[in-house]
């Protein structure tokens, strides 16, 4: 249970005055609002935590956060290497296209991932000290999204290497989008991290569910490829259903926006035909996501709270 002070009284006992402090024992979940006012209240908390997550991560490493700059650049180099002098890929500079959908899926899943298991890794602390538990999985989406703003520095120097620049126009489209997707990774860690202290199988799925999700969104292969699959089969509405998958609308836009595809101006050839959309495409297609990923993180703050009271018994 959640024990947090209630009042304090004082008494006289042999000319001493002793203080009594009464302790609420409740299982009553609080009301979000109030849970997001205490996040807030405890932002210094969530940002050292952040800073732990980053320092533990390449802790007794002599190249601390370089190590982080060198999946991309090995991402970059190896894929534009295999897919424009080996596969002759009809996506030219490959290894620019990938990194322009993969960094923001990176974002989602490996910040889904840290976030289900934080709870149960910092056991510890939670027994030790009252603070607002959501603080946990964020500090890790945090953590992530710092990762992030590094990784993108490695893509945006590929693309002034290879001359290929984004879209200026597009440019403000790359925020929404990352609000997007990180409301939705937020969702998930909340949600799967208050089910883990019960149900510890659940970072093992989890694993299994990032990799199936990471296969039906176009990170390695264009959007075009399916939805021209599901067009043709079930016609031109069906590519809605395609939609259904958030975070197609964030890593399209990415690729959409970093990559900037130059038409070829036959469409029978062009693999980028239905990238070439305006920017009101995009933006309905993250406002639908947009609505999805808050109503998650509504639900998802709300199972929270009424699983949250038995943390500590339970790690």
């Amino acid at each position: 249970m959640r024990r947090r002070p209630l009042v304090a009284s004082t008494g006289v006992r042999d000319g001493e005055t002793a203080e009594l402090t009464v302790v609420e024992n409740s299982d009553r979940a609080r009301p979000i609002r109030e849970r997001m006012r205490e996040v807030w209240n405890y932002r210094e908390l969530l940002s050292q935590l952040v800073r732990r997550e980053l320092k533990v991560k390449y802790k007794n490493s002599a190249l601390g956060f370089v190590w982080t700059l060198f999946n991309p650049l090995m991402y970059l180099a190896i894929f534009s290497i295999v897919f424009g002098l080996f596969l002759r890929s009809a996506v030219p500079l490959y290894g620019i296209f990938l990194l322009s959908g993969l960094l923001m899926w990176n974002v989602f899943s490996m910040g889904t991932m840290t976030a289900t298991a934080s709870i149960v890794s910092n056991g510890s602390l939670i027994k030790k000290v009252w603070f607002p538990r959501e603080i946990l999985p964020l500090s890790s989406i945090g953590a992530v999204l710092v990762n992030f703003c590094f990784q993108f520095l490695v893509l945006a120097v590929g693309m002034a290497v290879f001359r290929h620049p984004p879209d200026w126009a597009m440019l403000p489209l790359l925020v929404p989008a990352l609000v997007v997707g990180t409301l939705l990774a937020l969702a998930l860690g909340l949600l799967l991290s208050a089910l883990n202290v019960y149900l510890r199988d659940v970072q093992h799925l989890v694993e299994l569910l990032m990799l199936a999700m990471f296969w039906l969104t176009p990170v390695v292969y264009q959007y075009d490829f399916v939805a021209d699959q599901v067009r043709e089969r079930f016609g031109d509405g069906a590519e809605r259903l395609v939609l259904l998958n958030p975070m197609i609308a964030v890593t399209t836009t990415f690729q959409r926006v970093l990559y900037n595809p130059t038409p070829t101006g036959d469409p029978a050839t062009d693999p980028f035909g239905l990238l070439f959309r305006p920017a009101s495409w995009y933006l309905v297609n993250l406002a639908i996501a947009g609505v999805i990923a808050v109503a998650a993180c509504w639900f998802a703050l709300w199972l929270f709270g009424r699983l949250e009271a038995n943390f500590g018994e339970e790690l």
